[in-house]
């Protein structure tokens, strides 16, 4: 069988898409096969904005996730290799998935052999859910009504 992280992966991009966040992977930048920019990962990790509107020709498939973005103003051609995305999630809220960064796709050696039910008990990919945070606005919780102003009559003051 093949690797389920590239089905995740996308399922999950495209329902973070739908919810108006913004989708942010996190990948091994040491991986073999990734082309990131230079100098923008932090202890061998780099995380990107992959939302629609901050990359151009974004593409993912079973083997890889590519697109262009800019760095500092600068154009660059990504290449991530599914095996290195560590996680993806939504930037507003943290909900999202991460990935076992020692599973890889099973070969096709692997998946000619049978496999023992009773041997069998780890998936290929390890999942596990992102902590979700709560985001506060300025004005307070959502689930109060806004206290109502005090005092006399409203008015409008000019600000130059």
């Amino acid at each position: 069988m093949n690797s389920s992280r590239p089905y995740m992966l996308r399922a999950l991009y495209e329902w973070i898409v739908d919810n108006d966040c913004t989708p942010y992977i996190l990948v091994d930048a040491n991986h073999a096969g990734v082309a990131v920019p230079p100098g923008y990962s932090a202890d061998g990790q780099i995380v990107l904005n992959t939302a629609p509107a901050a990359v151009r020709d974004f593409t993912m498939d079973n083997q890889a996730i590519s697109f262009e973005a800019r760095f500092s103003g600068a154009p660059f051609s990504l290449y991530v290799p599914i095996t290195a995305v560590l996680a993806i999630y939504a930037r507003e809220n943290g909900q999202g998935m991460f990935f076992d960064a020692q599973s890889d796709l099973l070969s096709d050696e692997d998946s000619a052999k049978p496999v023992d039910a009773t041997k069998a008990t780890e998936s290929p990919v390890a999942l596990h859910s992102v902590p979700t945070q709560t985001v506060k606005d300025e004005e307070g919780d959502d689930d109060e009504p806004p206290t109502p102003p005090t005092g006399g009559r409203p008015s409008l003051r000019v600000v130059r």
